[in-house]
């Protein structure tokens, strides 16, 4: 799924952000509101990750997400 479709459904999105990331908090979704520079940085602050490793990370999520995860 492209980021603009997970940006887009990001209140429908963050239940399976939290399913991989435990440590990022509600609040911390909110501030990041679907921007994906401010999820990285989210997930290096709470995981205490190099950026390389984040990306590699988000990328391989963002691929497995697909539009079962919106709920209609």
């Amino acid at each position: 799924m492209y980021w603009d479709r997970i940006q887009g459904n990001w209140k429908q999105m963050t239940g399976r952000v939290k399913e991989q990331w435990g440590k990022l908090t509600d609040d911390d979704l909110e501030v990041v509101a679907g921007r994906r520079d401010q999820l990285v940085g989210k997930i290096q602050e709470h995981y205490g990750i190099a950026r390389d490793e984040v990306e590699k990370q988000l990328s391989a999520w963002e691929k497995k997400a697909d539009e079962s995860w919106i709920k209609k």
